[in-house]
């Protein structure tokens, strides 16, 4: 009976001192303001503030007004954005383990789209796909892939040389081109290609199930059976390859030959799909000579790729500079607000690679990728990014002149500088001219040989 009684009474007051921790948290938390933004409305809070075009525009003039961080809600969800360099810092990589997860979004997952570890949870799943990715894509495990994507380059450079006008086209190709053959063994020579194909529509058709007006639930079943096909189909054609005792050396290839036997081939395979599957999707949508790196970084500032980073979510409250964030949060880091953050880049908006050189014309500090996100959540395929993008930029430059086209009565034609909104920013189309820089180097290009 005592040894009862005692039970009880330990059980109370750890309930007691539980709920005073939580009042006491409660209440220092209840005083405090959330970080500053526009006013909320009755209920739908700042739905009709946030901006369905190039919001990263409105969030950057917001800065002026509010600060660098910046709060907003919308039926009740808070969301933060990030605006400087030195508030992502601070919150997504010192304080990482609230900052880690990601935003609840239903319709990645009934999409299919939850097998992608960029945009999951944090959790196990995510920690298991990430560390095998890393294993293959860490900074020195990239000079293995240097023969794929030197080859790939060698193909660009045959494209620009034979039908310059294409040089989108061409640039399209060689991203997913190198993504194929790194992870699959597949060799495409044009973009018109299967396993681009179910890529693309995969993409396309996330973006638009974000859309009002659609069969919303025929919409994510009929996504959903494509993100699988687009998953399976490379899988199986590497597979198949293997049973043959054909194809080539490929990431994938090599995890199922190193098959883990401690856990079940379906289970593992599963796994081993979405490692593929998440470099095969950022295909559609990518692409050291000391001369060239200043030119490398500012093609980043200037217009980045990413104008967000993809949103982090809170797991914890938090407080900030005197600020409340409560758990749950939406984070937002304005990757543009910070590329052109006038105090470390001044005259933003113009393109300017010697920003990035010190008065003695040495490359300074500033080597930050903003576009690769922050804290645990930076892009895994950083480094391959990096390398391949490095040896592009300095490829055609040392081969090809680029400048204005002219018109029929040889006068320069502008090229005004207009991008894409989207979650992924590029250029709309536009006219240049692409000539080999003498015949020497035509002929070079010409009678190259495959690596």
């Amino acid at each position: 009976m005592a040894s009862a009684d005692y039970l009880l009474a330990f059980s109370v007051s750890a309930v007691l001192l539980a709920v005073v921790g939580v009042l006491k948290r409660w209440k220092a938390t209840s005083r405090l303001p959330f970080p500053p933004g526009p006013r909320p409305r009755f209920l739908v809070g700042n739905l009709f503030d946030i901006p369905t075009e190039m919001p990263w525009i409105t969030y950057t003039e917001w800065g002026k007004q509010y600060g660098n961080i910046i709060h907003v809600q919308v039926f009740g969800q808070h969301i933060l954005i990030l605006n400087s360099i030195k508030a992502a810092t601070e919150l997504l990589e010192k304080r990482a383990t609230i900052y880690s997860d990601r935003p609840s979004t239903p319709i990645v997952s009934l999409t299919g789209w939850d097998f992608s570890f960029s945009l999951i949870p944090y959790s196990d799943k995510w920690r298991e796909r990430r560390r095998l990715f890393h294993q293959h894509f860490r900074r020195d495990a990239i000079p293995a892939y240097r023969p794929v994507y030197l080859r790939k380059i060698q193909d660009l450079l045959r494209g620009l040389l034979s039908t310059p006008v294409d040089f989108a086209t061409h640039i399209k190709t060689l991203s997913a081109a190198i993504i194929l053959d790194t992870m699959y063994g597949h060799d495409i020579k044009t973009i018109d290609d299967r396993f681009v194909h179910l890529t693309e529509e995969a993409g396309k058709r996330l973006t638009e199930s974000m859309l009002p007006g659609c069969n919303f639930h025929k919409f994510a079943q009929d996504t959903r059976d494509l993100v699988d096909k687009m998953k399976n189909a490379p899988f199986d054609f590497v597979k198949q390859n293997m049973r043959n005792g054909s194809g080539r050396p490929s990431v994938l290839r090599e995890l199922l030959e190193r098959n883990d036997t401690h856990r079940s081939s379906r289970e593992q395979e599963e796994v081993m799909k979405d490692v593929a599957g998440i470099a095969y999707a950022a295909a559609v949508d990518t692409v050291r000579i000391n001369a060239h790196q200043p030119m490398f970084r500012e093609v980043f500032r200037w217009r980045p790729i990413l104008p967000f980073a993809i949103p982090h979510a809170t797991t914890d409250d938090d407080i900030y500079e005197g600020y409340y964030i409560p758990k749950g949060t939406t984070v937002l880091p304005n990757i543009w607000a910070m590329a052109h953050d006038e105090s470390m880049y001044p005259n933003p908006d113009r393109f300017d690679p010697e920003r990035f050189l010190n008065a003695d014309g040495q490359l300074n500090a500033d080597d930050q990728i903003l576009g690769f996100g922050f804290g645990r959540r930076v892009c895994v395929g950083r480094y391959a990014a990096d390398a391949t993008v490095w040896a592009t930029i300095v490829s055609v430059l040392s081969t090809f002149d680029i400048a204005k086209t002219k018109d029929e009565t040889g006068k320069e034609i502008e090229i005004e500088p207009v991008f894409a909104d989207g979650v992924v920013s590029h250029p709309k189309p536009f006219q240049c001219s692409i000539t080999p820089r003498n015949n020497i180097i035509r002929q070079l290009i010409t009678n190259m040989t495959d690596l």
